[in-house]
């Protein structure tokens, strides 16, 4: 039976995914998904301010906990797991040895997303932050020469369909550019050229997804938010490079 539809907010790093979430879901229950991505801060900030919103999904546990601590939703959940990975234009030798020496070169253009408005910068910064500890003096140097690319309100935009952390860096906006794994992943098909280097141990920032329902949401975000945490949900996440919370 067809129930009323759920309005999804969710971080655009998880849009691939849950695009493919969403239509599992609507076909085993029939209810529909309306869905709207963006910088999870942004969202956040949206839904805080009236936007009507059933479920958030977050690029973070701390925007939707703010939610819920307003009483605006109910408890977050962790649902799926990310990594940073430095994003490398072609040409450009470097290896997860060498990765911070390179990103700390004058010459090297260093691109983040915002922090605050996206958490992909609030874990680049964090990355910074640990690099301090390998390098005295990197964390500063770091943030001074960071270019925050993507996840303003304002930020340049690709053209239509085209990977926003790809095109910078095909853009020669950014030589390195820290992002997700699954954002490099998705860039990677479509500019093959570009590499997606690890972070060394000591620099590598882990990324945890939080998920919440809205206090007023139909019934059918509680069943959505379901399926995302179930065997089926957490295996089309596997299926895009998330690491999953759920056996």
């Amino acid at each position: 039976m067809r129930g009323e539809a759920v309005a999804l907010y969710a971080a655009g790093s998880l849009a691939e995914a849950l695009d493919d979430v969403v239509a599992a879901f609507t076909a085993a229950t029939g209810t529909p998904v309306t869905t709207t991505f963006g910088p999870s801060g942004l969202l956040r900030k949206a839904i805080a301010d009236g936007a009507k919103a059933g479920v958030f999904a977050s690029a973070n546990m701390e925007h939707p906990q703010s939610l819920a601590d307003a009483g605006k939703s109910g408890p977050v959940t962790l649902f799926a797991r990310n990594t940073l990975c430095a994003l490398v234009r072609p040409g450009l030798q470097v290896d997860s040895a060498g990765l911070l020496a390179r990103m700390l070169e004058p010459a090297i253009t260093l691109g983040t997303s915002t922090p605050q408005a996206d958490p992909s910068g609030d874990y680049a910064f964090a990355v910074f932050a640990r690099a301090e500890s390998v390098k005295p003096g990197a964390k500063a140097a770091l943030e001074a020469k960071a270019q925050k690319l993507t996840g303003a309100a304002d930020s340049a935009k690709p053209p239509a369909g085209r990977n926003v952390y790809g095109w910078h860096v095909a853009q020669g906006h950014a030589d390195i550019f820290l992002t997700y794994r699954t954002n490099a992943l998705a860039a990677q098909k479509q500019y093959p050229d570009l590499r997606c280097v690890k972070l060394p141990d000591a620099l590598a920032v882990a990324a945890d997804y939080g998920l919440t329902v809205m206090k007023d949401a139909p019934a059918g975000g509680a069943a959505f938010a379901q399926f995302v945490l179930s065997p089926g949900g957490q295996s089309i996440l596997a299926r895009h490079g998330f690491a999953t919370v759920v056996p």
